[in-house]
């Protein structure tokens, strides 16, 4: 279980652990189906080679988005709650792709109902290709005793 980071512990430079992930067309096609995408250039290798002009399938959006989102909670534990998270794509992940997300703490602040938030630039490279870069809000607890869930109404405003 991944330990929960605070607050306090985390400074605009610092360097979110890498990941890396080999990229199978089974990673490409159950993200599609998770996501309820049925588009047949994420899980059809004819379709979209041929039809589309793409060396194989790749992932699709929602996908892309639940790694960044596991790339940071990983780092940040289980009481982090995603605030927001905005990316650009700018190539294809594909199978046999390596995908490896980096990340760098930009800000830190506290908000003024007392909540603590960590702002994060991340990259994802498929193998030598930046393929997609993310910015990414996330709330933190700024001590034990706090849980960034238990936010309501007022209370969450990210």
């Amino acid at each position: 279980m991944t330990e929960q980071l605070l607050h306090g512990a985390v400074s605009a430079g610092d360097e979110v652990p890498p990941l890396e992930y080999e990229v199978s067309a089974t990673t490409v096609v159950l993200g599609a189906l998770a996501s309820r995408d049925w588009r047949p250039m994420h899980h059809d290798y004819d379709f979209a080679v041929n039809r589309n002009g793409t060396k194989d399938i790749f992932l699709n959006t929602p996908n892309q988005a639940a790694w960044f989102e596991r790339f940071v909670t990983d780092w940040t534990g289980p009481k982090a709650r995603l605030a927001r998270m905005t990316f650009r794509m700018s190539d294809s992940v594909y199978p046999k792709d390596t995908m490896r997300f980096t990340g760098t703490v930009t800000g830190t602040d506290v908000d003024a109902t007392g909540c603590g938030f960590v702002d994060i630039d991340v990259q994802l490279h498929a193998d030598d290709r930046l393929c997609t870069t993310c910015a990414v809000r996330i709330a933190v607890p700024l001590d034990e005793a706090d849980n960034p869930w238990a936010r309501r109404g007022e209370q969450w405003a990210p």
